[in-house]
């Protein structure tokens, strides 16, 4: 019988640890897989065994055949109990005894040591719960291939100014409803006559629904825990999970401190959560603004002040309430199905063992492939935390560019060119030959390839890293070859973080001298990349990590297509030979032709010091279409206002065009002046600390947001004659000097001088001061 792991976590029974793992069968019924077999173990050097025993009491030490990743010899150490783990581990490293592989969660070691990721087949006896479904205990459980298609419920509540809950709606692909606290009956709702009543029938409507993820937008922090909040005055549990378990709340421990739902037996996926994951790129992250980008249409209440409207809406006009809050729902749903997120995380979990709502946490996904197959090499890891590295991590190398206006520029890109690093050069913590390395009896010294960095790796014996990377590459090939997209871009995002967990502190894997072996190959390989094409005469005008802008110096498009891609191999085939020359590795790089930009704009800095970096304009073709391409520009930050976002683009649009510039720019002055874009002055800017904080200085923001009472989120003003003012409550005439001057003029002589005009001599300062004589 095959399913899939939803929680994994343990419970102690009787003084005696059980690993419960949450799932779902292919049947489509929850099932509870119960495991008191294992015990929480760890290991500690093999010379301190005895004396670990002795000052640890109750801790069984035994001897075992692995050893660490430097190559000495250690014992096992098992505890009663997991919660005891850290204890021990404190114990231990106060006396200086290194313990290795003492921080993994007891359920997620259950897993690593068997191999499941997600997956499973499992074989025993089961009984039946109302709730749990099928309960097995001590099964046979075994790694499996089988992706499920998981039941998806959409909610979304709604409250008044004092946190009480009077509208619920539930919203799936097949079923639409909103409990609602009122005397009276609505479509698509049903009316009860209390909160206390709404939550009740709230968690009977998700027992007969009975999904496997509940989602929403902002669930877990705002709906959920106001239902909970509203649950606990009335002395109610929210049973949200299929356990009869209460609902929490957890902050992820990781810099982001992102709250994740603990309920057993569902996963609460958040909407927005998973848009971040994805690396899905919005303004912002507004359920409005996903919707609209995604769907072509939003809520139904908009603004900032809707929740007074809200409140209005519900004493005058309950159906349209009702309609509000059933279409915030239907919409995550919506957005759900549109955008695959929801099989994105399943097959992100398939791929590393996560559970679904931690499948975006990029150092726990590779732990969980790295420490399975360590055990398989019988190898051990350090503990996180462990490591006694530092030094900085170098960048990938950036050139400066040359500015101007271009035609027919050509992109090349080194696919995933720190993984294909990792892989050509065996680059890999267990491969590094560092000087404390213990050599066991007998052994040679290794054939080895030394990094710029003088740092050292074997070459007789293929690192972790590098074998899982070509493990990935091929399944993401056979997943794109099968018209598996979802899958395909899945393997990408893990990919594309591994060179990340060589670099991070809270990783056990961390070191800079393996990550800076990467980066500086990688600085070494763009530069190679680069003397190849100026050595066949042509300018490489920009390059950044692992991308060359090239000048075809043609000004017919087909030809640059027809020189790009002969170009292409034969610098691809010049790197691959100088890295078998100097290194004698087989490279695994692959230099793609990403695009030919039709025309290409490269900024100055500002002030005319020098190229800009990571900051350019592209005219694209795709499929018979023009597209504009901005890259770190004004039109594509959220601090910029749309009046000059609007003004780029079309001053852009028009040189790539060969039209007339200079009449443009003084009609939308002009119309700037005549109040014709009043409403696209409005900047946004996020509160980052306490407004208390900002002393010093205090940024207009800031001076907006206390105007209103706002103390966090994104701020809307407008730059008024009396300075900047709340978008929404502006008293005073808007400050067009101040837009003309500081948002105006920088974008358009930055594009004006290579055309030989000036913004000065087209909009004189003079003309401006006169409107306010």
């Amino acid at each position: 019988m095959l399913g899939f792991i939803l929680t994994p976590t343990y419970r102690l029974n009787q003084g005696k640890a059980e690993v419960h793992l949450y799932g779902v069968l292919e049947s489509g019924e929850p099932c509870l897989i119960i495991d008191d077999r294992m015990r929480p173990y760890f290991f500690v050097p093999q010379p301190y065994a005895r004396a670990v025993a002795a000052w640890i009491p109750g801790l069984t030490v035994e001897a075992c055949p692995w050893r660490s990743m430097g190559g000495e010899a250690l014992a096992i150490a098992y505890a009663a109990v997991p919660g005891d783990l850290p204890g021990i581990r404190q114990r231990l490293e106060a006396r200086n005894l290194p313990c290795f592989e003492a921080d993994i969660r007891f359920a997620y070691r259950y897993l690593i040591d068997r191999g499941i990721r997600g997956a499973f087949a499992v074989d025993g006896e089961a009984v039946l719960h109302p709730r749990l479904g099928r309960i097995f205990h001590n099964p046979r459980l075994e790694p499996a291939t089988w992706t499920p298609r998981l039941k998806v419920l959409s909610i979304d509540i709604e409250t008044d100014l004092q946190g009480r809950v009077f509208a619920v709606a539930l919203h799936t692909a097949d079923f639409e409803r909103v409990i609602l606290v009122h005397q009276q009956s609505f479509a698509h709702a049903e009316s009860v006559p209390s909160e206390k009543a709404l939550i009740q029938r709230f968690l009977e409507l998700l027992a007969e629904l009975d999904p496997d993820v509940i989602t929403g937008w902002n669930v877990v922090d705002f709906d959920l825990a106001m239902l909970a909040r509203a649950a606990r005055r009335y002395g109610l549990k929210l049973t949200a999970g299929r356990s009869d378990d209460d609902f929490s709340l957890q902050k992820d421990a990781s810099f982001t401190r992102e709250s994740r739902a603990l309920i057993y037996g569902r996963q609460v996926l958040d909407g927005l959560a998973l848009m971040r994951s994805a690396f899905i790129r919005l303004d912002d992250y507004k359920l409005e603004t996903a919707a609209q980008a995604f769907l072509g249409r939003g809520k139904l209440i908009t603004g900032e002040q809707r929740h007074i409207e809200i409140q209005e809406t519900y004493r005058d006009d309950p159906q349209k309430l009702v309609d509000y809050n059933l279409q915030d729902a239907r919409l995550v749903t919506e957005l759900l199905q549109q955008t695959r997120l929801v099989e994105l995380a399943v097959e992100r979990s398939l791929l590393t063992g996560m559970q679904l709502d931690r499948v975006g946490a990029a150092i726990a996904s590779i732990d969980s492939l790295y420490l399975n197959a360590l055990r398989r090499r019988g190898v051990v890891a350090p503990s996180v935390g462990a490591h006694r590295h530092s030094g900085p991590i170098a960048g990938g190398y950036v050139l400066d560019s040359k500015p101007g206006l271009y035609r027919n520029i050509i992109v090349y890109d080194f696919k995933s060119l720190y993984p294909s690093i990792i892989r050509t050069f065996n680059i890999d913590p267990l491969t590094e030959l560092r000087p404390e390395r213990e050599r066991r009896p007998g052994e040679a010294e290794p054939k080895s390839v030394r990094a710029p960095n003088g740092a050292l790796f074997r070459q007789d014996e293929p690192g972790i890293l590098p074998e899982l990377l070509a493990q990935l590459a091929g399944e993401r090939e056979q997943a794109k070859r099968a018209g598996n997209p979802i899958k395909a871009n899945a393997i990408k995002i893990l990919m594309n973080s591994f060179y990340g967990v060589l670099g991070a502190s809270t990783s056990r894997l961390f070191s800079p001298s393996v990550a800076n072996a990467v980066t500086l190959f990688g600085q070494q390989i763009i530069q190679a990349a680069m003397a190849a094409a100026r050595r066949r005469g042509f300018a490489v005008i920009y390059g950044d990590t692992d991308s060359l802008f090239v000048d075809s110096q043609e000004h017919d498009t087909a030809r640059a297509w027809a020189i790009a891609e002969e170009l292409r191999g034969a610098i691809g085939a010049e790197v691959a030979a100088q890295i078998a020359r100097d290194y004698g590795c087989v490279s695994q790089l692959e230099l793609e032709l990403e695009k030919v930009y039709l025309r290409f704009f490269l900024p100055e800095l500002r002030g005319g010091k020098g190229g800009s970096k990571k900051r350019y304009a592209g005219l694209l073709l795709q499929d018979g279409v023009e597209k504009l391409e901005l890259v770190g520009l004004e039109a594509v930050r959220r601090d910029w206002s749309p009046v000059s976002k609007r003004f780029q683009r079309e001053l852009l649009d028009r040189v790539f065009h060969d039209r007339p510039v200079a009449e443009y720019v003084v009609a939308l002055v002009d119309d700037l002046r005549a109040g014709k874009y009043d409403a696209e002055l409005v900047y946004k800017k996020a509160i980052r600390k306490e407004l208390r904080a900002y002393t010093k200085t205090t940024p207009p923001h800031i001076k907006a947001a206390r105007k209103q009472g706002q103390t966090s989120g994104i701020v809307a003003y407008v730059m008024t004659a009396s300075g900047p003012e709340p978008a929404e409550g502006t008293t005073a005439t808007p400050d067009y000097t101040h837009y003309i001057e500081h948002q105006l003029a920088p974008i358009a002589d930055a594009i004006l001088r290579h055309l030989n005009l000036s913004f000065e001599k087209l909009v004189p300062l003079k003309r401006q001061l006169r409107l306010f004589d």
